[in-house]
């Protein structure tokens, strides 16, 4: 890659690191500090201690205090690109909470209040939920661009390298629990926990499909006795690659052909007519694939 195209994707991921704490900041602002969900992260133990000290400190204020030790322990465990863009979204998104929360808040409530057949009302289980959505969205291109907002997401970052058979979400998800029945304690509420739950679980799903990809695409493996019958109708009437795989029937000791084939999923019902018109014998499996990369598909990084 030469320099100007380096520059420019350097560029790129500091913008999305940009957009993906704004979308976060609002996310902390307009769903979820305002109604004590304290969904896992630093965020929430701000939130908790937020309202603890009745507001003495901003919560963006508290995150970034809470995160200087944490960058601490976890700066000999990460390369200094990776640290120095964390370091930037962190900052980032402790000044655009404190800087957007009495927009934000205000803003949320004349628009609810425009609607004059829908009054305003605390609604808190759809705040949970788009809470959560937007928060996710936001950590999860914060991720993709090789940072994070510090805290547990700099924690999970860390485990998810030693351990990389958990997901990010999924690490985060642990974590977080901690935080939440730390909140359910300190407001003495579990219906607030609960919502909580359902914001961080929303979130960490979230975090997966931006991460991973989401579950568009389906490999197939075929085995028939007229292969290259159905091969031929896959490349013709589906416009999909077809590859041939050496295969041999354990029972009947005698060579098979599987057919290994990658589609859209759109195009599940074409292709399971096509195979059992030309054999309905045939044995499939199917494989649900988060992401694909080649002709056809995504185009790589």
């Amino acid at each position: 890659m030469n320099t100007n195209k380096r520059y420019f994707k350097s560029w790129k991921d500091y913008a999305v690191i940009t957009f993906g704490s704004m979308v976060t900041a609002i996310s902390i602002n307009a769903f979820l500090v305002p109604y004590k969900l304290a969904a896992g992260g630093v965020s929430g133990i701000a939130t908790v201690i937020y309202y603890l000290t009745n507001g003495i400190l901003p919560v963006g204020t508290l995150m970034l205090l809470l995160n200087i030790p944490l960058f601490a322990l976890g700066i000999r465990f990460i390369g200094k690109k990776f640290i120095f863009r964390t370091i930037y979204a962190t900052i980032l998104l402790s000044v655009l909470i404190d800087i957007t929360q009495p927009i934000t808040e205000e803003f949320v409530k004349e628009f609810f209040m425009g609607f004059k057949e829908q009054p305003y009302a605390q609604d808190i289980l759809l705040y949970s939920i788009f809470g959560g959505f937007l928060m996710g969205a936001g950590l999860g291109l914060v991720f993709r661009s090789r940072a994070t907002t510090g805290g547990t997401d700099l924690a999970a970052r860390i485990v998810n390298h030693f351990v990389p058979a958990y997901t990010m979400g999924q690490i985060l998800l642990f974590i977080d629990a901690g935080v939440i029945l730390l909140a359910a304690v300190s407001f003495k509420s579990f219906q607030l926990a609960l919502y909580s739950i359902a914001a961080l679980y929303v979130s960490s799903k979230v975090i997966d499909a931006l991460l991973e990809g989401v579950k568009f695409a389906k490999a197939l493996f075929i085995i028939s006795e007229s292969p290259k019958e159905i091969a031929s109708r896959i490349l013709k009437e589906l416009d999909r690659g077809v590859t041939s795989l050496k295969g041999k029937g354990m029972f009947t000791e005698t060579d098979k052909e599987v057919l290994f084939c990658v589609i859209h999923r759109g195009q599940l019902p074409s292709i399971k007519k096509i195979v059992k018109e030309e054999d309905e014998k045939a044995f499939i499996v199917l494989a649900d694939i988060r992401e694909v990369f080649g002709e056809g598909f995504k185009t790589y990084d």
